[in-house]
């Protein structure tokens, strides 16, 4: 329990570090625009199209408590649907922004880092997209599998609420946790590893995350504080020594130390 609630904690520094310094309040406004945009373009979405949907899977029944059993499921998959979207959309519209905000939150800490070479940006780049993939693909096949819990009459709605609410916290995590473990290519089985060996601190990270997208109007700031706690996590994981050296650490290092040729 001590690991959940220092996950969370994280938020709280994130939110400290964020209204001390220019450069990173700036970063996340321009963010947070773009994420109340995306979060209010969602919510448009869901309120003109879902009930339309679930009608067309369900249709609407003509007792009282059929009915209110159908706006019961409504609202519900409606949430979890504004809750993946708002985790899956914002995200894709701030990519340019995620690197520059972690590695400002970096400086912040240790003072300006050295610029990586066009090759390790582009390695790094590569890498990111790669796993912004697997982690989509993570947090979709989770919710497939949790889906079918829907058909059970009555609870099954209650029951996919409740584990896919579950499963994004822990998606949270991974998602921002890995946005400095990708800068500094790491692998995606290294982001794996701590979700599993440090699972308490990681969801604890997750629920923090999740919980702020619910606070109206900090809801519009919940991406960059997140970026910003995630590199915390990241930081605390390597003071810890859960993580090896950053693998552009040690590139550099080898470059640095190769002997140079003689004509």
């Amino acid at each position: 329990m001590s690991d959940f609630f220092q996950g969370m904690g994280m938020l709280g520094r994130a939110f400290r570090l964020l209204f001390r310094s220019r450069r990173l309040l700036l970063l996340s406004s321009l963010c947070a625009v773009l994420t109340a945009v995306a979060l209010v373009g969602l919510g448009i979405l869901l309120y003109r199209y879902a009930p339309g949907l679930l009608e067309s899977l369900w249709p609407r029944p003509v007792s009282w408590y059929g009915r209110a059993g159908w706006y019961t499921a409504l609202v519900l998959a409606a949430l979890v649907a504004w809750v993946v979207g708002a985790n899956v959309v914002p995200p894709l519209l701030v990519t340019p922004l995620q690197d520059p905000l972690s590695e400002a939150t970096e400086s912040e800490c240790d003072g300006p880092n050295t610029a990586l070479s066009s090759a390790s940006f582009l390695r790094g780049l590569t890498t990111g997209l790669l796993h912004t993939l697997a982690r989509l693909a993570l947090l979709l096949l989770g919710l497939a599998v949790l889906l079918p819990l829907n058909a059970v009459p009555g609870i099954g709605s209650v029951l996919f609420t409740v584990l896919a609410s579950l499963w994004t916290m822990l998606w949270m995590a991974a998602e921002h946790l890995a946005a400095p473990m990708t800068r500094h290519l790491y692998p995606f089985a290294e982001v794996r590893r701590m979700l599993r060996e440090r699972r308490a601190l990681c969801l604890g990270f997750g629920a923090g995350v999740y919980v702020l997208l619910w606070v109206p109007i900090l809801n519009t700031f919940f991406l960059p504080v997140a970026i910003i706690g995630g590199t915390l996590l990241y930081r605390g994981l390597r003071a810890a020594g859960n993580l090896p050296p950053p693998p552009d650490a040690i590139a550099s290092q080898g470059t640095l130390g190769t002997p140079g040729r003689t004509k």
